[in-house]
């Protein structure tokens, strides 16, 4: 075992794998700036070490993978004006992208609590596990944000109209949901992963891509579909509409109890997050790739850092918990393309760009 530092973010070789390990289980490994730039030194490593086979994301303690990202901080910077959003999200969403064409394996243990950032790291992976104790959410709208780390381009991939639910509602996923929502790949139930890992760190050297999941297949539940894809039907029905207020109008005229439910839980989310974010959500369908869903998401999160409904939606979230946000502008009906607009606008020399 070749053990590099044991601080926030643990990065060494075990057997054939490269193991990442989040290391903050007191806060549910949200991920910070200096996290992020450690993961970029550990693929750097693994992917030049010729015995390192699969590289393997996992997180330490029992509640969870990720809870996201250091929010409070991002709070912190917005209130003063300062520029760990557009440093932060720059790293995090160049990041994103390499993990999905990372050209070893990248096996990512979704167990517990996945959210946000956390999500950016593990479902654009070649191979993703989730457990019998997976909750999975993108719940970025009651933050006054929207779905981001390529959360537009997975949620846009999801069948039917499953991903504009999730990404409007912010609604919790277990991990057949997760699967069926097209975020992961497997279910592995929770007791069954040790003997999982184990077999992982044993691979050959070259082990392709086909190798692993014919692996992670021999451990499977089989599991593909959780209680929403029962509600599809539904769900597409509802959320098929371009504009927030048509789609409040057809769960306000369908009455049923999944529908009134549907738009309480709305009722709690920032207007104008709920506007963008369906706007992102539909542009990224004709998306041709991750990266440009990605650059999309960077200057609309530029924006969000400068707003107030993020810095009211974390403080009634996070900071003073009171989980009673002032968003402005209060309804739905009074987002207006003028408000809408600075989000999809580019930003010039601060454009996101990949090498």
């Amino acid at each position: 075992m070749n053990a590099v530092e044991e601080g926030d973010l643990i990065a060494r070789v075990e057997g054939a794998a490269g193991v990442i390990r989040l290391n903050r289980p007191k806060a549910i490994n949200a991920v910070t700036l200096e996290m992020f730039r450690d993961i970029e030194t550990a693929l750097d490593r693994f992917e030049a070490d010729p015995n390192v086979a699969v590289i393997l994301l996992e997180g330490a303690g029992e509640r969870g993978l990720c809870a996201g990202g250091d929010i409070r901080a991002l709070w912190e910077s917005s209130k003063v004006n300062g520029d760990l959003g557009k440093v932060l999200w720059r790293e995090e969403y160049i990041l994103n992208a390499r993990i999905k064409k990372f050209p070893k394996p990248y096996v990512a243990f979704m167990d517990g609590i996945v959210m946000g950032g956390g999500v950016g790291l593990s479902a654009h992976a070649s191979h993703r596990i989730v457990t019998d104790r997976t909750k999975l959410a993108m719940p970025e709208v009651g933050l006054g944000f929207f779905p981001d780390v390529g959360g537009t381009y997975l949620l846009s991939r999801s069948p039917g109209e499953i991903g504009t639910f999730f990404g409007l509602t912010g609604q919790t996923m277990n991990g057949p949901d997760a699967i069926h929502a097209k975020f992961a790949d497997w279910v592995v139930s929770s007791a069954g992963w040790p003997a999982l890992r184990a077999a992982l760190t044993k691979l050959r050297q070259g082990a392709s891509a086909a190798d692993v999941g014919a692996l992670i297949e021999g451990f499977a539940t089989g599991e593909t579909a959780g209680p929403i894809a029962a509600k599809e039907p539904a769900i597409d029905a509802l959320f098929s509409f371009d504009r927030m207020e048509d789609i409040v109008a057809a769960l306000t005229r369908d009455g049923s109890e999944f529908a009134l439910a549907t738009l309480k839980t709305l009722s709690e989310k920032s207007p104008r997050g709920m506007v963008v974010t369906l706007k992102l959500l539909r542009l990224a369908r004709k998306a041709a790739s991750l990266e440009e869903c990605l650059v999309r998401e960077y200057r609309a999160a530029l924006e969000v850092f400068r707003s107030d409904d993020f810095r009211e939606g974390v403080r009634a979230a996070v900071i003073d918990k009171d989980r009673n946000p002032s968003w402005s502008p209060p309804r739905i009906e009074d987002v207006t393309p003028a408000m809408v607009a600075p989000y999809f606008a580019e930003i010039g020399a601060d454009e996101l760009k990949f090498n």
